[in-house]
């Protein structure tokens, strides 16, 4: 079997599909993107696979996987990585179908029947932020995670502090004890403000605070760990198993949260999961993305005992009315129930692209950006 071609698209909201064809007629999907660098990726995309797949066997995902990365002498990075990953989705997904098994049995087989599925929480008004809690928990969902504060200046007054730790208190009372919260400060706080904050947000039993520095800081996230009970967890923003491992060495974070379209794939997204366990750190993988790039994390989640929850942003709740399951087939193939998603059993990633829909959608101008926040001096603020 030979790879012989390959398509990229674009389509609403913000998403990159690509899909590898081979001689044989079996074919893989992947979803290599950056949020708001999507012509970037897609020309990176392009090098890599005419610069090294057509005509190779896209059975050796391995030797792909280290060719792709090493043979360029410049490696690593959002782009590069991302690129990566979405050609890695592929060649697994032609793997599981060539051998007619789930990507998650050929990696060892599962470790669960079911994976717990956490929901992001948007809104500005905490009054909002609740009930749109509310109607998740109602909808079956026993996890959820809430990007805070807004901007935040590198000094705040008592007031800004409170404000934010309020709106949290407001929706714990939301979703009550008995469900899971999880805080993202999106690399948004200062290495001044971070410990106070995160003191401050200890009485409502979070399941994690995320990305209390920026990743470039990340030499600070021991201090915090160790002045806290919540757990802190980062990784959406880390890229490789060498991003991940001074983290895990210094003992600096409790769980990760590494992103299948980030990490260079399937391929290094297992070994990042495997190395934190060794580490006894647990994995919550980031995925605000499409269907293919779920079904791509959730195979990794159903053979590794340290992946506890599943981020995802597909109103699986509603499948048929779902927009963003509307690429595939069967909108409904995820199995959502009681917050839990079933395992997967179809071949290679589980899922059939709609190619009728996913033509129509990529006729759509695509060109996302993320915004652009000030502080009131005018200076940027972190988003």
């Amino acid at each position: 079997m030979q790879i012989t071609d390959y398509e990229l698209f674009a389509v609403p909201p913000r998403w990159l599909l690509l899909k590898l064809e081979t001689d044989e007629g079996v074919v893989g999907w992947g979803e290599p993107i950056v949020q708001g660098r999507l012509e970037t990726v897609r020309a990176a995309v392009s090098e890599l696979v005419e610069g090294y797949l057509l005509g190779m066997d896209p059975l050796r995902t391995e030797y792909h996987w280290r060719k792709l990365y090493q043979s360029g002498y410049f490696r690593g990075g959002p782009i590069l990585m991302s690129a990566l990953a979405g050609i890695d989705h592929a060649l697994w997904d032609i793997k599981g179908r060539h051998y007619d098994a789930p990507i998650h049995d050929l990696l060892g087989g599962h470790v669960r029947d079911r994976m717990m599925v956490y929901q992001w929480v948007g809104g500005d008004d905490p009054g909002d932020v609740a009930k749109s809690a509310e109607r998740d928990r109602e909808r079956g969902y026993r996890a959820f995670k809430l990007n805070y504060p807004q901007e935040f200046r590198p000094l705040e007054t008592p007031m800004a502090v409170d404000r934010a730790v309020d709106r949290i208190g407001v929706l714990r009372d939301a979703i009550g004890r008995d469900a899971f919260l999880g805080i993202d400060f999106h690399g948004r706080v200062s290495k001044p403000m971070a410990p106070e904050l995160v003191r401050r947000l200890e009485p409502y039993s979070l399941m994690f605070v995320d990305q209390p520095l920026s990743p470039e800081h990340g030499d600070g996230f021991e201090s915090i760990a160790t002045r806290t009970t919540i757990p802190i967890s980062t990784g959406e923003r880390l890229y490789s198993r060498y991003d991940f491992k001074r983290l895990l060495v210094e003992d600096a974070v409790s769980i990760i949260q590494p992103d299948v379209t980030h990490v260079g794939g399937i391929s290094e997204m297992r070994r990042i999961v495997s190395m934190a366990e060794a580490f006894d750190v647990s994995v919550v993988p980031h995925c605000p993305l499409g269907p293919v790039a779920f079904a791509a994390s959730l195979q990794v989640c159903f053979c590794s005992q340290n992946a506890l929850v599943q981020e995802q942003d597909l109103e699986l709740h509603d499948p048929e009315s779902s927009q963003r399951l509307a690429l595939l087939e069967d909108p409904a193939v995820f199995g959502f129930d009681d917050g839990y998603v079933e395992r997967p059993t179809g071949p290679g990633l589980g899922i059939e692209i709609d190619e009728a829909s996913l033509r129509k959608q990529a006729q759509t101008q695509v060109n996302w950006n993320n915004p652009v926040w000030h502080h009131a001096d005018g200076s940027i603020a972190e988003w």
